[in-house]
């Protein structure tokens, strides 16, 4: 940690970890890190999420008392935010100000439903949020797993997704991955026990203080390894923002007439639906429905896409 000293008395910095109502900031691309806490009435600004302040947030600070309080949030180029499980609040804020996100994914210990992964994709999309999609755990695949990966492929190549795959364990892909990284900051995100902590170990061993676990044997699900969102830098430049695996992942306001703009093959060919609006679900000359039954369209993707549509009608 930074000594105070060294930090100026008044500036804009980066947090790269909030812990409740504490949290670290650092003046990226340095990484000089000194704690800091949120000043009330930023605190209170009337924001529905459970945390108004988020990793990869810009900030505005000033020393007061030998402690740096945040005063001000500049606006964000983007973020990431899902619906959170604590129902006195609407969402929960991931990640903001992402250069680039990956979604990792694996097909089995655990497998990650398609549901998970469409809801993620979407809300990158609305936000703007590159994101590309990596296999881990590739080693393990072979027989019937190397077939739900050849499928899990097809599903997301037809959508437009670049799709990576690699092995924190034969290291397999990571070169590739880590070349990546460089000079952005990264978001690595996905549901509990998919090697997230693993493979950012992988790519950079001097990561040594980042824990993993073993997956419940019990449950195939993993063990929270991460508890809070934290950004890293790594050795090769750029930085990464860990986040805690993920067992849910609920749409935030989202307007039913726009959803399906989220879904790239679907925004393709939907300017020659006969209705403007169109919802794709009941009406007539639908060209996404057509692409459907043609199979240009995931049936897969078409059913998650229905599904948000009820999620949504639900939460109206």
């Amino acid at each position: 940690m930074t000594e105070i000293s060294n930090i100026p008395a008044q500036g804009r910095a980066v947090v790269v970890k909030h812990t409740g109502s504490h949290y670290l900031l650092s003046r990226l691309p340095e990484w000089n890190l000194f704690p800091a806490v949120l000043r009330g009435k930023v605190r209170l600004k009337g924001s529905t999420a459970t945390n108004p302040v988020a990793v990869g947030d810009v900030v505005d600070y000033t020393f007061e008392e030998g402690m740096s309080v945040i005063d001000a949030i500049q606006p964000r180029k983007n973020y990431i935010i899902r619906r959170s499980a604590n129902l006195s609040r609407e969402a929960h804020i991931i990640a903001a100000n992402v250069d680039h996100a990956y979604l990792i994914v694996t097909m089995a210990y655990p497998e990650t439903k398609l549901a998970f992964v469409d809801r993620f994709l979407v809300t990158c999309e609305a936000y703007g949020v590159p994101v590309t999609i990596v296999i881990n755990k590739r080693d393990l695949y072979e027989g019937e797993l190397e077939d739900m990966a050849a499928a899990f492929r097809g599903i997301y190549d037809s959508a437009g997704y670049e799709i990576l795959e690699v092995s924190a364990i034969t290291l397999e892909g990571v070169d590739a991955l880590r070349a990546r990284l460089s000079g952005k900051v990264n978001l690595f995100s996905g549901t509990s026990g998919v090697g997230k902590s693993s493979l950012i170990k992988a790519m950079d061993p001097s990561l040594d203080y980042i824990r993993t676990a073993e997956i419940s044997a019990a449950h195939l699900q993993g063990r929270h390894t991460t508890t809070f969102y934290e950004m890293y830098p790594i050795a090769t430049g750029g930085f990464i923002i860990d986040s805690p695996g993920i067992r849910g992942f609920g749409l935030v306001d989202f307007k039913k007439e726009e959803l399906s703009t989220y879904f790239p093959e679907m925004l393709r060919v939907m300017d020659n639906c006969r209705f403007t609006p169109c919802t794709h679900t009941h009406e007539p000359g639908c060209a996404v429905k057509a692409a459907v039954e043609a199979g240009d369209i995931s049936p897969d993707r078409y059913y998650s896409y229905l599904g948000m549509l009820e999620e949504e009608n639900k939460y109206r």
